[in-house]
């Protein structure tokens, strides 16, 4: 058994590709499958099933499309309510793919009716077994159980306590555990871990899914640590259900420059992937800044924060498009126009170049006045956990719905790295407001002089 990672880590998700060297089984395919059907060819073997763990929150499935196009079975849960053809699958039911075994495990925890698959080497005595979770076990912790409805959260929370037992009985403490999850995604919950690969026996000795006696204080913790969620997954389980198309990943002809002023004058939105500096030096008056290229922030930021489904406009690099587009594509953000160019002028000659300055936290200290506010658009905890004195918390997801909340006179603000804080920014001046862009890490911000609030020791 050869097991193949994809990964996502724009979306913190991974797929796999597994084989016995002739034919092979997929595990939780993105969208754009063409990076598995590469991987395939590259393996020299023929998909014959495509397999789902649960229907995503987090992301588009290419796996009715790959089955189709490959003429695979496609493996769901029978009790899946899907508008699609496909296989149903049982818990306990067990199926081949060449040499290799698979059983389905009910792991009801990440959703209701979430799966997930051992599978054994048959053709070897003691040959290897692997374990793909999906949203249950993961590294160093388990998938979140709140994306349901809230009513169902605190059960969930109890069914992954279970489910995660269950799973390490089947597998066995040598197995090889490939979660979907985990790896900077928004859909795992606690103290996930940064490991790059593990085995059932380590997270028995580390993960605190399995490592605390006590069910009644698991849950308690992982409902302590649920956190915000992008809104976009509101979208994913409903279009999952009724199954995606292909995506369409081609860049479009390059929007006009009369049409491009159009949409500014009118208030749609246009996105700038260039670099954060560069957008705050000089960009299209109406545009708004979301860096490209930043690993995992553009995807579930852009999908975040915007509203869903209106019109959007790319502007960038022929690179950077092509790219964003492919990542947008993931969360069901279909097929976005584009004004391809790295100078935002020369792109809509009749909109005017604005700027906003740059600062860091020692430009803070020096040159902030008394009436101006410092505005920490991190998240809810992590502002709890240390934050500037005096400073107003708006968390970047939320600003476009509070802006009314916010002082007319000048704002400095600030996030973790500057991504956040530099599409907070520019969402700022776009509103009108007077913006000054912290492009420094927080934690650089005591040494600088600032003066700090931190949460009380537990």
């Amino acid at each position: 058994m050869e097991v193949v990672v994809v990964e996502t880590s724009q979306l913190g998700d991974r797929s796999y590709l597994v084989h016995d060297g002739t034919v092979a089984l997929v595990i939780d395919p993105q969208r754009d499958t063409d990076r598995v059907e590469t991987a395939a060819r590259n393996a020299g073997v023929t998909i014959t099933h495509v397999a789902e763990t649960h229907l995503h929150n987090d992301y588009l499935t290419g796996g009715l499309i790959l089955a189709r196009d490959h003429n695979a079975r496609y493996l769901v849960n029978a009790a899946d309510r899907v508008a699609f053809e496909r296989e149903p699958v049982l818990p306990g039911q067990t199926f081949t793919v060449g040499s290799l075994s698979v059983k389905a495990v009910a792991t009801p925890g990440h959703t209701h009716t979430h799966l997930s698959y051992v599978v054994r080497d048959e053709a070897h005595d003691g040959g290897k077994v692997a374990v793909f979770s999906g949203g249950s076990l993961l590294y160093g912790s388990v998938g979140r159980t709140d994306l349901i409805a809230p009513q169902d959260t605190r059960g969930l929370a109890h069914d992954q306590y279970t489910s995660v037992r269950r799973l390490v009985e089947e597998a066995g403490a040598e197995a090889a555990l490939y979660p979907t999850h985990g790896f900077g995604s928004f859909c795992s919950v606690g103290p996930a871990s940064k490991a790059k690969a593990s085995t059932i026996a380590e997270q028995l000795a580390s993960n605190h899914a399995l490592t605390d006696p006590d069910e009644d204080h698991f849950v308690a913790g992982l409902l302590a640590n649920v956190t915000a969620y992008p809104s976009y997954y509101a979208h994913m389980n409903p279009l999952n259900s009724a199954g995606p198309g292909p995506a369409v990943l081609d860049v479009p002809e390059s929007v006009e420059s009369a049409e491009l002023e159009r949409r500014l004058e009118a208030g749609e939105w246009v996105v700038d992937l260039r670099n954060r500096v560069a957008f705050a030096a000089s960009h299209l008056r109406g545009s708004v800044a979301f860096e490209y290229g930043t690993g995992s922030s553009f995807t579930s930021y852009l999908g975040w924060v915007l509203p869903w489904n209106q019109p959007l406009t790319l502007l960038g690099a022929h690179d950077d498009v092509e790219k964003a587009i492919r990542d947008l594509a993931r969360i069901g953000i279909e097929a976005p126009d584009a004004a391809v160019g790295e100078n935002p002028g020369a792109l809509a000659s009749g909109i005017p170049l604005v700027r906003y300055p740059v600062s860091d936290w020692i430009g803070l200290v020096r040159d902030r006045a008394p009436d101006e506010t410092v505005l920490d658009v991190r998240r809810t905890e992590e502002f709890a956990a240390a934050h500037v004195s005096r400073a107003v918390n708006v968390p970047l997801h939320e600003l476009l719905l509070r802006l009314d909340e916010l002082p007319t006179a000048r704002i400095w603000v600030h996030c973790t790295s500057g991504y956040r804080a530099s599409v907070a920014a520019s969402l700022l001046q776009r509103a009108g407001l007077d913006v000054v862009l912290i492009d420094a890490p927080f934690r650089e911000a005591a040494d600088a002089g600032v003066e700090l609030t931190s949460a009380a020791p537990a």
